[in-house]
């Protein structure tokens, strides 16, 4: 893809799953990339998958001072920062009278507020250097019900419209926009399914299949890209047509 080529890139969440592809998909592209993550079994994988990466950071999205010196140490180690992918969460299945105040502190900090943290400073040095991409990891939680996923649906329909405001406000030095992923077979998600349970969920989705984390990674490039420059403020769903026909909550 066009333009991605020495681009300095900073994955939050980016040990694992969508993040780790994406991590690939940039270096790839030949962008410098760190990766930041809160567990360090996941990071001391990554590091030995991709060891072309500039960076593998450990810091919880949650904690402003965390995220200020983890950023601040990927700017340092890059020199710089054009592109961040603000994918780092969480989720936790309950029914919505059994959430817990702590429980639902836990999955605001980490995917609302550690996503603001994570965003306004990456903003701030953007707006600084005249130039930059944020993209946010978002979900179709965020645009129709799902039951037993309060908490999450509530910060991911945050995450759209956070965006939404940022792109106003942040142009035109900087685009912003948001990726929302449908299912998507993760190796920790797999490990979670009988075959029985996969086949259940794959039938609702048109294509009849989850999303590859690559296909999620992939859509992360194009939007970061020379061919993308002109979007801004949207948010992309990547759902094989899931909730096209309202069968995201059947």
């Amino acid at each position: 893809m066009r333009g991605l080529k020495n681009k300095r890139v900073l994955i939050t969440g980016g040990a694992s799953g969508i993040g780790a592809a994406t991590a690939a998909r940039f270096l790839e592209e030949g962008s410098a990339v760190c990766v930041l993550d809160r567990d360090a079994e996941a990071r001391a994988r990554i590091q030995q998958e991709l060891p072309a990466l500039s960076g593998v950071l450990g810091a919880d999205v949650g904690s402003l001072p965390q995220v200020q010196a983890a950023v601040g140490e990927a700017i340092r180690m890059m020199g710089g920062l054009d592109v961040v992918v603000n994918n780092a969460g969480i989720s936790i299945r309950h029914n919505f009278l059994d959430i817990t105040p702590e429980e639902w502190d836990k999955v605001l900090a980490v995917n609302l507020t550690g996503v603001f943290y994570i965003a306004q400073i990456a903003a701030r040095h953007m707006w600084g250097q005249g130039s930059g991409v944020i993209l946010q990891t978002a979900s179709t939680n965020g645009i129709m019900g799902y039951p037993y996923y309060a908490d999450y649906n509530a910060t991911k329909a945050g995450v759209i419209e956070l965006t939404k405001s940022m792109a106003l406000e942040l142009a035109p030095k900087v685009r912003v926009c948001a990726v929302a992923p449908g299912y998507v077979l993760t190796p920790m998600q797999r490990a979670e399914y009988t075959d029985a349970m996969l086949e259940e969920v794959n039938r609702k989705i048109p294509l009849r299949r989850h999303a590859r984390p690559e296909e999620i990674a992939a859509l992360f490039a194009f939007l970061a890209c020379d061919d993308a420059a002109f979007i801004t403020g949207q948010v992309f769903t990547c759902d094989g047509g899931e909730i096209a026909g309202g069968l995201a909550s059947r």
